[in-house]
């Protein structure tokens, strides 16, 4: 039986791609022999990652330097927004410069920003080169995802992009150490200085790593209403976070879900999209982004995390931060050892099931004195959820080829986009009771993630009628056979 699928690849070809458990599937060492391919891929991803985490854990040292205190949430804001934005551009990037000129591109604005945040003389300036560092961070987190069918073979796609994924957890464990230790010593310049470094480290790897690729020199349109809509769907449901009336508040939240309505129905209509046309028109590919979306947003609870730690479970500041990791840790940990698994559809329903539990029963769990160590259990469990099912999707995803492959990036960060957002509105709507709060964000984040279960399903549901509705019948390779069946008999 046919199950998760992605929208047809080609015109010509009305059959649809499915997601089934391949007979052969790449190891890891197989991957290794494409290291230097791994490293520029992943580390793309990992210095963007790296960079959310430690710029978190520097700011406050930062501000007491150069002032701004009024300004400091938006420093999340202008690095997620730009992010956003430059997630929309990778396959036009690709289509006119080719892998490894936009990787230079990726990697040299990333840079650039990172030197402007260092050598800051205040906030505004501060600000600025958070956008460059989005800009740079989206660039290379689209290009990890899109460039993986070009440099890898196509038996190694799980592993690429389960190593890729993993760079988000990875980057919330290296993040607050990095920041943290920097901060310590009063030297929160010189952590950018480091960013800087590594991105240009890894960019000399670009032209031994990456396959020469033809540049189609495509002049494709940009976006432009799409990019305001998306811009402005997250500027509003931001600004409602840091808000204290209730009013105005609701206002900023409609705002949002009124730009997000306006870019669904423009999208649709639109010669020039964001996400692959598949993804209007039908195919279970809309469900598969939206299934990964609600997995992402989940990760935006660990802002909240620490806080949570040491005001109800009495944990010092610094283990309270690596405590934050374990979501992550879980996520990262799950995707390498699900990466080859073989039931593929229970992996998918079972990754937003085991989140949505996690949250419920981590929620049940706050009170004041509270036993971090089930926590800590808890959550390492709500992230192996993800890691399982991450991989699979994305997997799915980048069968609709490299437009669909590249949206993987642009999704992942408009959830991640929308969770900080939402995540804040929710503890904010619990405040004075920390207790209240931390219920009020796992309850919201557990709803969340369990809407996952149902574009899951809905996934299914759609390829069984995208299958009906093709012409031809379908070959056996697009049958489920006895022993590879991704929805077992």
């Amino acid at each position: 039986m046919i199950c998760l699928i992605t929208g047809v690849s080609r015109p010509d070809m009305m059959r649809p791609h499915s997601i089934r458990e391949e007979k052969q599937v790449g190891s890891w060492r197989q991957l290794g022999a494409h290291f230097r391919t791994a490293v520029v891929l992943a580390g793309g991803v990992l210095v963007g990652a790296v960079n959310i985490y430690v710029a978190a854990s520097l700011l406050p040292t930062a501000v007491a330097d150069i002032g701004g205190e009024r300004l400091y949430a938006w420093n999340m804001t202008a690095f997620l927004v730009a992010q956003v934005v430059a997630t929309m551009f990778v396959s036009r990037a690709l289509a006119r410069l080719g892998n490894a000129t936009a990787y230079y591109l990726g990697f040299g604005v990333f840079a650039a920003g990172s030197v402007v945040c260092a050598v800051s003389p205040a906030m505004p300036v501060l600000l600025a080169g958070r956008g460059l560092q989005g800009l740079g961070a989206g660039l290379l987190t689209g290009l990890g995802f899109a460039v993986i069918h070009s440099a890898l073979p196509r038996h190694l796609w799980a592993r690429g992009s389960a190593l890729i994924s993993a760079m988000f957890g990875v980057g919330n464990l290296v993040g607050p150490a990095l920041g943290g230790l920097f901060a310590q010593f009063g030297s929160w310049r010189a952590a950018f200085v480091v960013l800087a470094g590594a991105a240009v480290v890894i960019a000399a790897l670009v032209p031994r790593a990456l396959p020469r690729s033809e540049r189609s020199g495509e002049s494709t349109p940009v976006p432009t209403f799409a990019l305001v809509a998306v811009v402005g769907a997250v500027g509003a449901v931001s600004i409602a976070g840091i808000l204290t009336n209730v009013v105005a508040m609701a206002v900023f939240i409609v705002l949002g879900f009124g730009f997000v309505a306006a870019f669904l129905l423009v999208e649709k209509r639109a010669v020039v999209r964001v996400l692959p046309a598949e993804t209007y028109s039908g195919s279970p590919l809309r469900w598969i982004y939206l299934t990964i979306m609600c997995l992402a947003a989940g990760v935006s609870v660990e802002s909240f995390l620490p806080l949570f730690g040491q005001l109800l479970g009495g944990l010092l500041p610094a283990a309270a931060g690596f405590f934050s990791a374990a979501l992550s840790f879980g996520w990262s940990a799950g995707q390498i050892v699900s990466s080859s698994a073989r039931r593929v559809r229970l992996l998918c329903l079972a990754g937003p099931t085991l989140l949505a539990a996690a949250f419920v029963v981590l929620a049940l769990l706050q009170r004041e004195n509270a036993s971090v160590l089930a926590w800590l259990v808890v959550l390492l469990a709500g992230g192996t959820g993800i890691g399982i099912a991450m991989p699979h999707l994305s997997v799915a995803a980048m069968a609709g080829g490299q437009q669909a492959a590249a949206a993987i990036a642009t999704v992942l960060t408009m959830a991640t986009a929308f969770g900080a957002s939402i995540a804040g509105l929710l503890v904010n709507l619990g405040a004075p009771s920390m207790a209240t709060s931390a219920r009020y964000l796992l309850i919201g984040f557990a709803v969340v993630a369990a809407a996952g279960i149902f574009t899951t399903a809905a996934a299914g549901v759609g390829a069984r009628q995208a299958a009906a509705r093709t012409d031809l019948p379908p070959s056996p390779r697009d049958r489920a056979p006895s022993g590879s069946s991704i929805d077992p008999e």
